[in-house]
């Protein structure tokens, strides 16, 4: 296509990680790499990459179009499919594992070639990359604050991971600080104990709409 990739966007459905297709066949299968697919039936929404993955491997088959819900398809009506799948929680709830990997993919901003050439349009376009970036890297993470005495300041410190550091600030009360930091949710869930061990008191976590580096 005639357009410029501006970035790629690192976000699935559900998680963070790329979007996989995958040539998957019922647990029980003899099929154990691409070239038991040889004479084989698989099906496929995605008719066009599955025949370039085989014309690589040097395998002949067929494939056949599928309008939808591929993973029932085998083994009564196909050997094999190739599908769509992030986690591989759903092939695994139906009996079915992975051979191979044919490709992963993040979705892309894209821009066409002549908004990308002027640059008025190009400079919005930028910005708009950097709000979008920013809010995926805040999908997973949130703030937290808390206060603690300073005899503390240094366990908790350690303890915590950061961007750069946390932010300190002296409180009016003689011998506390304020500490404010970014993590992710699973962090927190596993700090939070950790850090009302060591005397922080009135932690606070909340939740994040961007986080720009």
């Amino acid at each position: 296509a005639d357009v410029h990739v501006v970035c790629d966007l690192q976000y699935s459905r559900a998680t963070s990680n790329p979007t996989r297709w995958v040539l998957v066949v019922p647990n029980d299968s003899p099929i154990q790499t691409v070239k038991d697919l040889e004479g084989k039936r698989i099906a496929a929404e995605a008719i066009g990459i599955v025949e370039k993955y085989l014309e690589a491997n040097g395998v002949n088959a067929e494939v056949e179009f599928s309008w939808g819900a591929t993973e029932v398809k085998v083994p009564d009506l196909v050997d094999a499919i190739v599908d769509i799948t992030e986690t591989g929680s759903s092939l695994r709830a139906n009996n079915l594992r992975i051979v191979d990997v044919l490709m992963e993919s993040y979705p892309q901003f894209i821009a066409k070639k002549e908004s990308w050439e002027d640059p008025w349009k190009r400079a919005k376009i930028e910005r708009l990359a950097v709000l979008l970036r920013g809010a995926l890297m805040a999908r997973d993470m949130v703030g937290l604050k808390l206060n603690l005495p300073d005899t503390a300041l240094e366990a908790v410190t350690l303890l915590l991971p950061s961007l750069r550091k946390p932010t300190i600030a002296r409180l009016a009360q003689e011998g506390w600080v304020a500490l404010e930091t970014v993590l992710t949710e699973l962090q927190v869930r596993e700090l939070i104990p950790r850090l009302k061990e060591l005397g922080a008191e009135g932690i606070i976590e909340y939740p994040l709409n961007k986080v720009i580096e």
